[in-house]
C-alpha cells in the first residue's frame, strides 16, 4: 500500500472526522494551516464548516492564494460541504465579501436546503463507489449549474446535483465521512 501525505485544510469545520477517515486508508495526514504545511501534502481535504468562516480565515492565515495557486496547478482537493462552496467558480448568494478558491467550473447556491432544522440524511449512488453512501447534508449547498468539463457523480432522486468532479477536483454538498465512511476519500487519493 502507498502511503500518501494528505491534508486536512485545518481552519475551521469537522477536520478530525476527515483526519480519521484518510488514517483509515493508510494516510499520513497534515493538518494544514500555513502555506508552508500545503506545500507537504499531494492532496487535500476541505471540510465542511463554515464556508465565510474558513474563507475570513484563510486570509488571516495567507492561505488564499497559495490554496488558489495549488489547486490551479493541479493539486488534488476534496471539499465536502463548506468546502464545496469554496471550491466553486461562482457562489450565487455569497455573505458579504466572501469569495471561493476556485477549482470547479459551477455555481453554486448556499444553504440550498434550509437551516439546521431543515438537515436531513440519505442514501446516494456516487460514481465510481460500489453500492450506496449514507450521507448527511447539513445546510447543505447545491450546485446550480456546471460548466462543459465538469463531471456530475451524485444526484438527489429529485435531480439536484449534489456531488461533482473536474480533473482531480471533486466537491460534495454532503457529510458522508461523520458516519465513517472513507470511499469519497479514496476517490481522492486515486486521483494522486
Amino acid at each position: 500500500m502507498v502511503n500518501h501525505t494528505i491534508g486536512v485544510l485545518a481552519l475551521q469545520g469537522d477536520v478530525r472526522e476527515h483526519v480519521v477517515a484518510l488514517e483509515s486508508l493508510g494516510c499520513k495526514v497534515i493538518e494544514v494551516r500555513k502555506p508552508d504545511e500545503l506545500e507537504l501534502v499531494e492532496a487535500l481535504v476541505i471540510p465542511g464548516g463554515e464556508s465565510t468562516t474558513i474563507f475570513k480565515l484563510a486570509e488571516v492565515f495567507g492561505m488564499t492564494e497559495p490554496l488558489r495557486k495549488s489547486i490551479a496547478s493541479g493539486l488534488p482537493v476534496l471539499g465536502t460541504c463548506a468546502g464545496l462552496i469554496l471550491l466553486a467558480r461562482e457562489i450565487l448568494d455569497p455573505a458579504s465579501g466572501q469569495q471561493s478558491f476556485g477549482g470547479l467550473d459551477i455555481s453554486v447556491r448556499r444553504n440550498a436546503f434550509g437551516n439546521q432544522n431543515d438537515s436531513f440524511e440519505t442514501e446516494l449512488s456516487v460514481s465510481g463507489i460500489e453500492g450506496s453512501i449514507k450521507a448527511a447534508f447539513i445546510r447543505a449547498p447545491i450546485v446550480d449549474s456546471v460548466g462543459e468539463s465538469v463531471e456530475v457523480i451524485s444526484t438527489l432522486p429529485s435531480g439536484q446535483i449534489v456531488g461533482v468532479k473536474q480533473g482531480k477536483v471533486i466537491g460534495i454538498s454532503f457529510h458522508p465521512e461523520i458516519y465513517g465512511d472513507a470511499r469519497v476519500h479514496q476517490l481522492l487519493i486515486d486521483t494522486i
